[in-house]
């Protein structure tokens, strides 16, 4: 039984494709046997985003937006959901009154605490590793970035801790600043903000070509990676702003199907290996995850493929990759959590 679930495994991955001027990135293969069944006949709406901690637990953003009549043989899950390294639901929180029912990302920092960004919230949160606790919030619930301070208004991309719609979270190992994507839809603001450790603003700078700034994170080079989702590249800066490169996300064109599984964008949510060597993008317009090599900025491979099977991706909107290399990927509208490992 295990082969025949490893062999399945390859063939959803699909073939690495490796450009000769690059290194070869590992081979990744679905595991089938993670996550374990959700307890109490817990049901998921859409995944908004996930995270990993130092110690392997996976976090996952529950929507919630449930379809009528789902919830007559089962529960409504918990906006926040955490996993061990074995896929054992472990935890589940997050109260309605206080998170915005739009969770798009999160983000654990070096002290394990769980930042979210919710979108369009105008906010981002931060809690204790159980969510037992807000320890900050940056904003206020409802209250955007706006010339109404409501989403219908003209976004004004501020000099202050107020956002549009925040769509990632990343703060710095060193000292603490944390760096958020304002910019998930068409029509808000556009723009990196950094603020201090308490929340304050201390800069920002506006992405040049982007219609949306859909996510972010730092290397261990330093550098802030930006996503241009509809752009169908990653924008390279430092710290301060300054444009340094660019990295091509090509994606073959594609005829969306009647339940719209193979379209959205090329550059949806990205993270990096443990050592900092591949960087692995959500490219939405193929359901497929992209192997980048982060010095030459080259396609090194890729793996994952549309579809509603075990092992095959439902728009695929949140990425995390653990110490191990795994890499988690997460659905919106297929509501799954799938784990790629290294192929051995």
């Amino acid at each position: 039984m295990r082969t025949t679930i490893l062999i399945l495994a390859a063939a959803l991955a699909g073939p690495s494709l490796v450009d000769a001027q690059t290194r070869t990135p590992p081979r990744y293969e679905a595991d089938l046997t993670w996550p374990k069944p959700l307890p109490s006949q817990w049901i998921l709406g859409g995944l908004g985003g996930t995270c990993v901690d130092a110690q392997g637990h996976v976090f996952i953003l529950n929507r919630q937006d449930v379809l009528e009549g789902e919830l007559n043989t089962g529960r409504l899950a918990p906006p926040i959901i955490e996993f061990d390294p074995d896929g054992n639901v472990v935890n589940g929180w997050g109260d309605p009154t206080l998170l915005d029912p739009r969770l798009h990302s999160c983000h654990v920092d070096k002290d394990n605490n769980i930042w979210i960004a919710s979108s369009p919230s105008g906010m981002v949160q931060k809690y204790t590793h159980d969510g037992s606790r807000l320890l900050l919030q940056i904003g206020k619930k409802g209250a955007v970035d706006s010339s109404d301070g409501t989403v219908k208004g003209k976004p004004l991309n501020s000099n202050a801790a107020i956002f549009f719609m925040p769509s990632s979270i990343y703060v710095d190992r060193q000292n603490g600043d944390v760096y958020v994507s304002d910019g998930e839809g068409a029509g808000g603001n556009r723009r990196i903000t950094v603020l201090d450790a308490a929340g304050h603003f201390l800069r920002q700078w506006q992405p040049d070509g982007m219609e949306t700034v859909h996510c972010m994170t730092i290397g261990n080079d330093g550098l802030v990676y930006v996503c241009n989702r509809n752009g169908s590249r990653i924008h390279v800066y430092d710290r301060m702003g300054a444009l340094k490169r660019t990295i091509e996300v090509p994606w073959k064109a594609v005829t969306p199907s009647s339940d719209g599984l193979a379209f959205g964008g090329s550059a949806v949510a990205i993270d990096f290996s443990p050592d900092g060597r591949w960087l692995f993008v959500i490219n939405q317009n193929n359901a497929q995850i992209e192997i980048i090599d982060r010095e030459s900025g080259k396609m090194a491979g890729h793996f994952g493929r549309s579809g509603t099977f075990p092992g095959q991706l439902n728009q695929p909107h949140g990425i995390a990759v653990d110490g191990k290399g795994n890499v988690y990927v997460a659905e919106n509208r297929g509501r799954r959590i799938h784990k790629f490992g290294i192929a051995p």
